[in-house]
């Protein structure tokens, strides 16, 4: 016979904030229509309910793979919300987490209790289930304290980029523009990209350079006290 517990306990589920880069000059947020209610119909975070023998993440990346099938992705925890009546079945606490991904290696399907899984431009959202529009806007505020002072932005990216794509990006995820000689001399002394003599290919301007990050040398610079700040 299992333990007895005094107290009533809440349920607790996972959300999954998963941004992506569209080269269209957008950041786009992965969304799931949800076929069950509460809020059937409407647009919500992927997530669910955490299996009682399942750790946290565990439970966000089966999620993320049952509902949209997105797997080996970029995944930090962000943080817990637990009003109350957050969820109309009852207490829920659920604990979200923020996802990047590179557009091009995922392919959005949707499954299990979600009707459809596409990807949203974040300036065109539809209203969100829950309170996922809260959530959604605190892992914007945690994405762009985080991109300045560590490079988790290259998950956004095609393995193959160039700088104008890497500048493009901050200045998108950002919301500022940044001067392009300034931008190309700070991001090239932190001696972090690996020049691949490779050029873009199949475009209509000038083919630029194309880059790669290179992991292993931020690795090591970050053993000598290396900051990566923007």
């Amino acid at each position: 016979m299992g333990h007895t517990y005094d107290y009533p306990r809440p349920a607790v589920t996972v959300d999954c904030v998963v941004f992506g880069f569209e080269q269209t000059d957008c950041l786009q947020v992965l969304l799931i229509q949800r076929q069950l209610p509460p809020f059937a119909g409407q647009w919500a975070l992927p997530g669910g309910f955490v299996r009682p023998d399942e750790a946290l993440e565990q439970a966000a990346r089966r999620e993320l793979k049952e509902e949209t099938n997105v797997t080996d992705l970029f995944l930090e925890q962000l943080k817990a919300y637990g009003q109350p009546h957050r969820d109309p079945r009852g207490h829920t606490i659920t604990v979200a987490f923020y996802a990047l991904v590179n557009l091009w290696d995922h392919t959005i399907k949707a499954a299990t209790d979600a009707k459809q899984a596409r990807w949203w431009p974040m300036h065109n959202l539809p209203n969100l289930a829950f309170d996922h529009e809260v959530i959604l806007q605190d892992a914007i505020s945690t994405l762009r304290t985080t991109i300045r002072h560590s490079p988790i932005g290259f998950e956004l990216l095609p393995t193959k980029f160039t700088l104008t794509q890497l500048q493009r990006l901050y200045e998108i995820v950002l919301d500022q523009p940044f001067d392009k000689r300034n931008f190309r001399k700070k991001l090239l002394k932190l001696d972090i990209l690996k020049d691949l003599n490779e050029k873009e290919t199949n475009v209509a301007h000038r083919a630029a350079q194309l880059y790669q990050f290179d992991q292993s040398k931020y690795k090591d610079r970050q053993k000598t006290g290396f900051n990566f700040d923007l």
